[in-house]
Parts: structure tokens; sequence; C-alpha cells
């Protein structure tokens, strides 16, 4: 429910704020219901819960419209955290995982968070300390501007790490 506005305003008197934002002080809301009026405008009540209630004479229309574009552009400034993936294999080379460290550190920088997953083939899950060395060396050269989230786990064939920009 929105704000109340007109004749839907109960009280015998408000505090009255005009258009442009100036106290016009306290009055009995059948007059500063009249001032409205007579300029084409609203009577909105802008803050209920004041002794005496606050209202405001505008363009309701206009106030709703304003509203929503206000909400509108926050909504487009405001960033969505993804999850960002990288994967690697358990014999991935010190170059390629150079790469790897630079896409998670744009990633990182672009408020996303990484989720590194290595994959373990045949024999390899054997020797899961190798590929937790890997994903140490990663976690290291990015320490400077993220944190672990979730530390390394190792699910079947799978070793996944969770990092979040700090």
């Amino acid at each position: 429910m929105g704000p109340r506005l007109n004749h839907r305003i109960r009280v015998p008197e408000v505090r009255v704020v005009d258009e442009e934002g100036n106290q016009l002080g306290i009055m009995e809301t059948r007059k500063a219901l009249a001032l409205a009026q007579e300029q084409g405008l609203d009577l909105v009540e802008v803050a209920p819960a004041a002794q005496p209630p606050v209202c405001r004479i505008l363009d309701y229309g206009r106030f709703k419209y304003e509203t929503a574009k206000k909400t509108r552009e926050a909504k487009k400034k405001a960033h969505q955290t993804e999850i960002k993936g990288i994967r690697m294999r358990y014999g991935t080379e010190t170059h390629d995982l150079d790469y790897r460290i630079k896409d998670a550190r744009r990633f990182l920088e672009e408020g996303n968070k990484v989720q590194v997953t290595l994959i373990f083939r045949g024999r390899e899950v054997s020797h899961p300390e190798i590929g937790k060395g890997q994903l140490d060396r990663l976690v290291q050269a990015l320490a400077d501007i993220a944190v672990v989230e979730r530390p390394a786990v190792l699910e079947n064939r799978r070793m996944t790490l969770l990092i979040a920009p700090k």
C-alpha cells in the first residue's frame, strides 16, 4: 500500500511542506487540502509516523514516475555477482597455470566469484596432493585481491575451490 493522499488522510492537523520543500507549518488537514487543490496538486502523506504527520503538496502522478525511474536506475547500476568457472587438469603446465591465474584475477576484479575445478583422469586421483599443490599456487598468486570462500574439496574425480574478491 502506497502513501495516503488527499481525502484519505484522516488526522485533524498535519505539518505541510510545499512543492519546493519550504515548510508551511502545522495546519488543519482541510485547509492543507484546499491549498493543494488551489494549485491543482495533491496532498501526500510522506511521514505518517511523525507527530503531527508530515504531508507534501505535489503532483502525485509525477512523484510516482520519478520514484519508479530512480528505482530502475539503481537496479541498472547494481552489479549481480556471478560465479565464473576455471577448469584445470592434473598435469597443467606452469605457462597454462599462469593464464588461469590471469583469467581468475580479471574475474575477481570485475567483482565475480571464481570456482576452480581441477579434473583428475585415470590413476591421477591417487595423488591428490599434486592437484592440491596447483590450487595452492593459484590461491597464493591471487592472495592480494581474493580470499578462499570454500577450501579445496575432492569429490569423485574433481577437486573444487571457491574464491571470492576481498
